[in-house]
């Protein structure tokens, strides 16, 4: 089964508030990247008091953007999806800034072996994908991250006057995973866990692809009217596409199962 991806954003400006939605705002970092494909995407929600999801990459012109988008606003609430390179080292300014409470599941787990890079290209899930022209930028962890508030699965931990946010726990990507729930806009922001461009790298020892697999079920089993991927465009028919991505991965899984069933048990170098 193909999956629907979604419109392309690749001429989506950079460092640009961009009104996407009555109540979200995007600003696309340019980090185009393998990774992160068209550029990291921190979301604004909230018209005055406003919530920050994933600040993104230490850029200068993706801070001096930022600074741009919150001037004259008060942010509340900064949260981070996951603690990869690309998503939430600007926490730590934007919360020094601004004195706002920094929310996640948790810090990113350490284990024996650790390797902070993976150089898994999820552009090639897609052979008629596009890559995009810069590969220079790593999926790196931000070990420095540690979250004041750890929120916990069907929390609703933050209110506003115009909205509320609920944690999904969505440990595959990696173990401290986060999707969030905007209920006035029945939005979804999934961060790495379902993206517009392609699949989601799931890289052990903290990428787990039983916990991607279970954390898909949960987020199939939602009713939500559209998902914001931090990289590429919203999906505003989730069902479908959510169902396609899925049955992508068992069809890889059952790939490797056949090839491993003939006698091919290891990977060309």
């Amino acid at each position: 089964m193909a999956i629907p991806f979604v419109p392309r954003i690749d001429d989506a400006p950079y460092a640009v508030a961009t009104q996407v939605s009555p109540l979200v705002q995007r600003v696309i970092a340019q980090n185009p990247s393998k990774f992160s494909y068209h550029g990291t995407g921190t979301y604004v929600l909230g018209s005055q008091d406003v919530v920050v999801i994933d600040p993104g990459p230490i850029l200068d012109s993706h801070r001096d953007a930022l600074v741009r988008a919150l001037d004259g606003r008060n942010v509340v609430g900064i949260v981070v999806t996951h603690c990869h390179s690309d998503h939430s080292p600007l926490t730590e300014w934007l919360h020094k800034e601004t004195g706002a409470t920094r929310f996640a599941i948790g810090p990113h787990r350490v284990y024996e072996g650790f390797v902070e890079e993976d150089d898994h290209d999820p552009s090639e899930d897609d052979p008629d994908e596009k890559k995009p022209e810069s590969d220079e930028e790593k999926e790196t962890i931000d070990m420095a991250f540690t979250p004041d508030y750890a929120v916990v699965d069907g929390e609703r931990f933050f209110v506003t006057d115009q909205f509320s946010l609920t944690a999904v726990a969505t440990p595959g990507h990696t173990s401290n995973h986060l999707c969030v729930s905007m209920d006035a806009e029945n939005a979804l922001f999934t961060g790495d866990h379902v993206m517009g461009w392609s699949t989601t790298v799931v890289s052990p020892p903290d990428g787990d692809m039983r916990q991607y697999f279970e954390s898909m079920k949960k987020v199939i089993a939602r009713t939500d009217s559209i998902l914001w991927p931090t990289h590429g465009g919203p999906v505003t028919e989730p069902a479908p596409f959510l169902a396609a991505y899925y049955e992508h991965r068992l069809e890889r899984e059952r790939q490797i199962i056949e090839q491993i069933a003939i006698g091919n048990n290891t990977i060309p170098g």
